[in-house]
């Protein structure tokens, strides 16, 4: 087998720019709505769940709490589950029985919509989330406010103190002085037991010093928030809370939700302390809002179907700072997790963008597993261990379960033999499992071995390590001359074998390695029939157009000056 010294010193390039990840993501188009619907493993992974929940809640440390969980897809909501404390405050019980409809506060979930609120002020054209805050309000002292942007501080990046007054062992119920601190007899601070103006707050910042530069290195921040709820009026004219509900709550349907306390009669009120009637004032955009499993499952809803799109300099679910562990880190305002532990056949990392919420008496979730068109709202109210054992019971089975209903899709909608018209002799194969989702099996073009043979130039790209051509979806569409639809895949090389070493880790994707007369060689695009049925699979690059087997064959060969080779040997 020869090859040229230019096409060799090609492809040798493309190896060492070509960095081969082993389980890239995502293996498939996020599932819809009626994947989950029609599944059996959803609803069995449904049953499962709430049988659990209900012998954790058989525990007596959980007499006072309450909860509601919801899951719902961009469209809509496929699964609740509440629960009614059985031990309340007699004197004041709240709502009689939880469910869909009952309100909780939603603590640092708010921030969710401070942060959409500027993003819909920047997409007007009202601000820039890349001017310095500074250039809206005005802020003086020892932080240096011009270099500190709107999306500085979203992300969690401004180095700016936490909390002028919430959080103050001044006010706190164990006397500062057994801490080993000294009596304070000095001028008095913020404690916002009445809710603190923004005067205050602006007050209380100019006698403040930084946790640290910006932009060095990410810190949470409740101040960031309640900043951007100040420029949203500044800019608006309106008060926050009112921006809020006629820009977001409204057009969303979330008639339930308000920064006003609603009646105790709709109410989940734990025992004991909790701050239901707590007013946040100034801090409103960081953690104000009352709202309910169901409407919090609309907003998922919106931010699923809408993160991308919102505007054209912002991809909301994008990390935007690193957090302290490796898996971890902070969007605008998202707290994003990335973990390769939770599907079992393959380590595929699964991307979860959260954003967590915690006041007295209450402590709150709002996941989103973009990759699985999946929201999950998880509110709480009573004992603070609840919340963690929810999650870990809620999010493992149930994405294990949309796992294996997404890769059942993939293998129905996808996998099978594709075969061009004679007399061109080519074909492929495409294969799905759990571990390697779709992948191309073998694949001969113009009676050429390009993938199943382990000769071929493409086990250059991985140095002769065993390898696989898995195809991923770009989201991307094409439309052809009689108006049907093609979906564009990636084809990536990748290494069936983990290599050892810290190094092997690091992995640089990259999707568009090598053209073939100004065509993507592994661009593929899947054409449906006019019921919406995979019929064709063109391999651009190829110039080939396939028919799945079982159909009519393609017509073959797109476009002139490709010879049709009679017979098969490998590429090279």
């Amino acid at each position: 087998m020869l090859y040229t010294t230019a096409a060799l010193s090609l492809i040798l390039f493309a190896a060492q720019t070509y960095a081969v990840c082993y389980d890239p993501s995502p293996a498939f188009l996020p599932p819809k709505s009626n994947t989950y619907r029609g599944s059996a493993i959803i609803n069995d992974a449904f049953k499962s769940i709430a049988a659990n929940l209900d012998e954790l809640l058989a525990q007596s440390a959980f007499d006072t709490s309450s909860f509601s969980i919801e899951v719902t897809t961009s469209t809509d909501s496929l699964w609740e589950l509440h629960h009614t404390a059985r031990d309340k405050d007699p004197e004041r019980p709240g709502a009689e029985k939880v469910g869909g409809d009952s309100v909780y506060r939603v603590a640092s979930i708010s921030k969710a919509f401070t942060v959409l609120a500027i993003i819909q002020q920047h997409a007007a054209g009202n601000l820039s989330i890349d001017h310095a805050v500074n250039q809206y309000l005005d802020l003086e002292g020892d932080i240096q406010w011009s270099d500190i942007t709107l999306r500085t501080l979203a992300s969690q990046l401004s180095g700016i103190p936490r909390d002028f007054a919430m959080g103050d062992l001044l006010y706190g119920d164990i006397d500062p002085v057994s801490f080993g601190l000294p009596p304070f007899q000095g001028e008095k601070v913020p404690d916002c037991e009445s809710s603190c103006s923004a005067d205050e707050l602006l007050e209380n910042l100019a006698t403040r010093v930084p946790i640290w530069p910006p932009k060095y290195k990410s810190s949470y921040s409740n101040i960031n928030f309640d900043l951007l709820g100040l420029v949203v009026e500044e800019v608006t004219g309106l008060a926050f809370a009112d921006y809020v509900e006629q820009a977001i709550l409204q057009p969303l349907g979330m008639d339930s939700s308000s920064f006003i306390k609603p009646d105790d009669s709709v109410a989940v009120l734990p025992k004991g302390l909790n701050y239901w009637d707590f007013e946040l004032g100034v801090q409103r955009p960081t953690g104000g809002l009352y709202s309910t499993s169901s409407d919090m499952s609309k907003f998922l809803r919106h931010a699923l179907k809408s993160h991308d799109i919102l505007s054209p300099q912002i991809s909301w679910f994008s990390p935007g700072s690193y957090a302290e562990h490796l898996s971890s880190f902070y969007g605008m305002p998202w707290e994003i997790f990335r973990t390769s532990s939770i599907l079992p056949s393959t380590s595929r990392p699964v991307t979860f963008v959260t954003k967590a919420g915690s006041l007295p008496g209450y402590l709150t979730y709002a996941i989103m597993a973009p990759e699985y068109d999946l929201g999950i709202t998880i509110f709480t109210a009573g004992s603070q261990t609840l919340l963690d054992l929810l999650r870990e019971a809620v999010t493992v089975p149930l994405l294990r379960a949309a796992e294996e209903a997404a890769q059942s899709d993939l293998h129905s909608r996808y996998a099978g033999i594709f075969t061009a018209a004679a007399p061109l002799n080519s074909t492929i194969v495409l294969s799905q499992s759990d571990s390697n989702g779709l992948y191309i099996d073998s694949f001969i073009s113009n009676s050429t071995v390009v993938v199943g043979d382990p000769q071929v130039p493409l086990s250059l790209l991985t140095q002769g390590l065993p390898f696989r051509v898995q195809l991923i979806p770009s989201l991307l569409y094409r439309e052809n001359e009689v108006g049907r639809k093609g979906e564009v895949w990636r084809g990536a090389v990748v290494l069936e074998e983990r290599q050892e070493g810290v190094w092997s880790d690091n992995c640089l994707t990259n999707y568009d390695p090598a053209l073939y007369a100004g065509k993507p060689l592994f661009e593929v695009v899947f054409w449906e029939d006019d019921g919406g049925i995979i019929e064709e699979l063109e391999m651009v690059g190829f110039r080939v157009r396939m028919g799945r087997d079982g159909g009519e064959k393609a017509d073959g060969i797109i476009g002139g000056g490709f010879a049709n080779k009679k017979e098969q040997k490998v590429m090279g």
